[in-house]
């Protein structure tokens, strides 16, 4: 009997294991399959979509070994001062000058896509999902050509170049394939909740292009913050005129023009894609311009406050994505703190810390922080500057955009130790000495950083490491919460319901539980509150953000067959013969549409068929 019992418990056992297995494994792969592969296999094999290959020359700057003069000193100020010069802010090597549009030039450009816009409101999906593929297949085939780029123009590493522009661009590129045709197609909606009303009409939201939008874009990624506005702005059916930073004129310009090469390619007009190139104090006639219909802004808070004052003019719609001071809040139950060092250092250090959604502010409790710190401390110092574009050596990370901001940092450095914070890597510039011309900074490690020091409210957007200590979960939300930025954040901890609470706590955009940064991907709307500004590009919210929303109501099908109209009736129409009819009549329709209770219905269906009375 005991062994029965032994063996029914253990069937038992068996196939609850067998059940939740089945459960969470199973169904959830199936079900990713079948909503990412075979719903997707019309848009997949449609001969009508088969991208074209092509091939694009890298320019010479950006090959290995390329012996390009230095620019001393490192400025973008020409002494013409209608040009803009370029150089590599790693080697300090001039990569050309480029002339600044003048205003006449930019209602050229503008009215360029104007007109091209014109023929692309009316294309198939099938038509934007080629153009889209063949960009996918070019990027895919061309991945070093374009992080070569990138890095010349940027100064960062080839690695992360390759996940900062072409990984998160070939994401949403493919993520806008699969699922944009659905996100802008008209959605269904109910009619009237009005009992009567609702069976005669039918209603639904119609998203079609605005015309011209335009996208002012940061220099951090000169590829992938240029490349996605693009392709939102062409799948919705718009032309776009794009304004790059002065920083990485040369880059753009071949990106724009690698774009273009592939709508000439496909029979497409090449203008619906602008490059607008020209001087902060030049940019207000552009961001006033009564054509454009939209503007995402990419940039600081200083900076969008001159965009929003100019667009008000014209009264544009803009979303403004700004800076941010993310903190990565660390709870005392985490198990592996090695492991979690891995992903600080990548989110701090990435790109030389000129990131949006980069850590600007670890928070620990009191636990995880003593050890945190031995570890990082150990890890801060190995790091290893230089640019890997041009030679064999094991790099980490890369140069800054320029030198202009190095006063600022060791200002912020200083004031912190002064009021209490320990250095222990860093601080200061680096004079490379392979590269002596380029803007590198010091990895920088503070620690014991408080919010009495400028550092902990200020956006560092460079390779500053703080590190901040949380008496507990509350005061780790408070410190979290406690500045003016509200971009991304990053929660760790072993239970579950602990740091999704606190997830709800947060005051921010954005935020990823036990991970860093994995709220931006394609299918997420993506953007900050406070001051990190307002709106959301990316995801469906992005693509129907560069819509007009428009609202139809229409009569129900049986009713268009029968050939019934909608019409006022007699009762309320003018002049109002009898006005107490008509009053009776309104107030029944009331009662009728949204009484609950029975008896007041049919009384109201009573007086509504004998004309209100």
């Amino acid at each position: 009997m005991i062994d029965i019992d032994l063996k029914f418990h253990q069937w038992q056992w068996q196939y609850q294991i067998s059940t939740t297995f089945f459960v969470c494994v199973i169904v959830p792969s199936l079900y990713y399959i079948y909503s990412k592969y075979i719903t997707n296999l019309p848009n997949k094999y449609n001969k009508l979509e088969e991208p074209i290959k092509l091939m694009i020359p890298i320019p010479p700057e950006a090959k290995k070994n390329w012996k390009g003069r230095r620019l001393y000193p490192l400025s973008i100020r020409s002494t013409d001062p209608t040009q803009i010069q370029s150089f590599c802010p790693a080697t300090g090597q001039y990569l050309g000058t480029f002339h600044a549009q003048t205003k006449d030039e930019m209602n050229e450009t503008i009215q360029k896509a104007k007109e091209a816009q014109k023929q692309w409101a009316k294309s198939s999906f099938i038509v934007r999902r080629k153009l889209l593929k063949t960009l996918n297949r070019f990027i895919l085939d061309n991945q070093e050509d374009i992080t070569r780029i990138a890095c010349r123009d940027s100064g960062k590493t080839k690695l992360d170049a390759m996940m900062g522009e072409i990984f998160v661009t070939l994401e949403k590129i493919n993520w806008i394939i699969n699922h944009g045709e659905q996100t802008l197609r008209p959605s269904k909606r109910y009619g009237p909740s009005n009992l009567l009303l609702g069976m005669m009409k039918n209603a639904e939201v119609r998203y079609e292009p605005l015309g011209v939008v335009a996208a002012l874009v940061s220099w951090n990624y000169p590829f992938h913050n240029l490349i996605g506005p693009i392709l939102a702005a062409l799948f919705t059916g718009n032309s776009i005129v794009v304004k790059c930073s002065e920083q990485v004129i040369w880059s753009s310009k071949w990106f724009v023009d690698m774009i273009k090469t592939v709508l000439k390619l496909l029979d497409l007009n090449e203008d619906l894609v602008q490059l607008v190139v020209c001087f902060p104090e030049d940019a207000d006639y552009f961001t006033s311009h009564p054509d454009l219909s939209h503007i995402t802004f990419i940039g600081s808070k200083p900076i969008a406050h001159k965009v929003l004052e100019s667009a008000s003019k014209e009264l544009i719609p803009c979303v403004v994505e700004l800076g941010g001071k993310d903190a990565f809040i660390v709870l005392d139950d985490v198990k592996n703190l090695n492991d979690l060092s891995s992903i600080i250092m990548r989110g701090t250090y990435q790109s030389s810390g000129q990131n949006c959604i980069g850590i600007e502010r670890v928070i620990c409790l009191p636990k995880s922080y003593e050890k945190l710190v031995e570890i990082l401390s150990e890890r801060v110092k190995t790091l290893r500057l230089g640019s890997d574009i041009d030679q064999l050596d094991e790099i980490d990370m890369g140069a800054m955009i320029s030198n202009n901001r190095f006063e600022r940092l060791q200002e912020l450095v200083d004031d912190a130790v002064k009021n209490g914070a320990r250095l222990l890597h860093g601080g200061k510039p680096y004079q490379h000495p392979n590269y002596p011309q380029g803007s590198y900074f010091e990895p920088t490690l503070l620690v014991d950083v408080t919010p009495q020091m400028q550092i902990f409210h200020e956006e560092v957007f460079g390779p500053i490491l703080t590190m901040i200590k949380a008496t507990d979960i509350d005061d780790a939300v408070e410190l979290a919460n406690g500045c003016e930025f509200g971009l991304g954040n990053s929660v760790f901890g072993a239970d579950f319901s602990v740091i999704n609470d606190i997830a709800n706590r947060l005051d921010s955009g954005n935020v990823a539980l036990n991970d860093f940064a994995t709220y931006y991907v394609a299918q997420l709307p993506f953007g900050g509150v406070k001051k990190s500004g307002y709106g959301k590009f990316g995801g469906e919210e992005g693509l129907i953000g560069l819509c007009k929303v428009k609202s139809v109501v229409m009569d129900k099908p049986l009713l268009r067959l029968l050939g019934v109209a909608t019409s006022i009736p007699p009762v309320l129409d003018y002049p109002i013969k009898d006005d107490k009819k008509a009053w009776g009549f309104i107030t029944s329709l009331n009662i009728v549409g949204y009484d609950f209770r029975i008896w007041n219905v049919i009384k109201g269906f009573k007086k509504l068929a004998r004309g209100g009375r």
